[in-house]
């Protein structure tokens, strides 16, 4: 994919990553983790539509952070994100863990102005007798554990192969990782609950639910209680995934996907 900055009218500078040509305009949003070394589903998009893929304030060089307060914050700035790239359509967005939250907000707030939405493993809701652990207590293996159904594959992808009994390694991850978990933790800390299932009447968008079928970290039940509150959105559950989803499983990932952006 390639790379481009844009402005927004609050002065946040924002990369971009942008992959296709000609194609119907597709936005993803990333999770606490951020925008990672591969993203194989955007590419796999890019063969159809024109995708994008911002990273939030926070995650990479550019700061403007200090700008974001709460969840109306993120979900205007992701608004200021979309003006900013000048689309010629109206555009799906598409949006994992936090940036599902993100995404649902946005298409609450401006409810004609999305064409289609996916949330894959998206935070978002709360459920008293599934409580959503606090990734932010946890060590990095303790991650690696909760994200993914083969942790020790998974571990190798969050970390690029870091060895965590090597401890300069394992400081240099903990301080890069502070500053994102910062961000993500004004609106994913103490608990994931913005009260986004008061506003899902608003959800007007065409809506794919993807998630894992041994997500621990936000298990299928989430997933269930969505389409309880979005009853028109259509869950597609992908075998040998947890809850990175897109990257344990990027090919079945963007195939449902695709089918759902390319209907009528």
């Amino acid at each position: 994919m390639r790379e481009r900055r844009i402005e927004t009218k609050r002065g946040i500078k924002c990369r971009v990553l942008e992959a296709g040509e000609g194609g119907s305009p597709v936005v993803f949003f990333h999770g606490a983790g951020g925008l990672l070394g591969e993203e194989p589903v955007l590419e796999k998009l890019a063969r159809r539509f024109h995708v994008y893929a911002p990273e939030w304030p926070g995650y990479g060089a550019d700061t403007g952070e200090e700008k974001l307060d709460d969840m109306q914050d993120f979900a205007l700035h992701g608004w200021d994100v979309i003006e900013a790239l000048e689309l010629a359509a109206r555009p799906s967005l598409i949006g994992h863990s936090m940036g599902g939250m993100i995404a649902a907000e946005m298409a609450c707030i401006a409810n004609a102005a999305v064409d289609k939405l996916v949330l894959i493993a998206s935070a978002g809701l709360w459920l008293d007798k599934h409580p959503v652990p606090d990734i932010f207590a946890m060590l990095p293996f303790e991650l690696a554990q909760a994200l993914f159904a083969d942790p020790k594959a998974g571990e190798k992808f969050l970390t690029g192969g870091i060895d965590f009994s090597n401890m300069d390694a394992l400081q240099q991850f903990m301080v890069a990782n502070s500053r994102r978990l910062g961000t993500a933790g004004k609106i994913l800390f103490p608990i994931p609950n913005r009260r986004l299932s008061k506003r899902l009447y608003r959800l007007n968008a065409p809506t794919l639910l993807v998630w894992g079928r041994e997500d621990k970290l936000i298990p299928l039940v989430y997933a269930e209680r969505w389409q309880q509150l979005v009853p028109s959105a259509r869950l597609a559950v992908i075998d040998a995934a947890g809850h990175m989803v897109p990257y344990e499983q990027p090919e079945k990932t963007a195939a449902e996907i695709e089918r759902f952006l390319a209907q009528a």
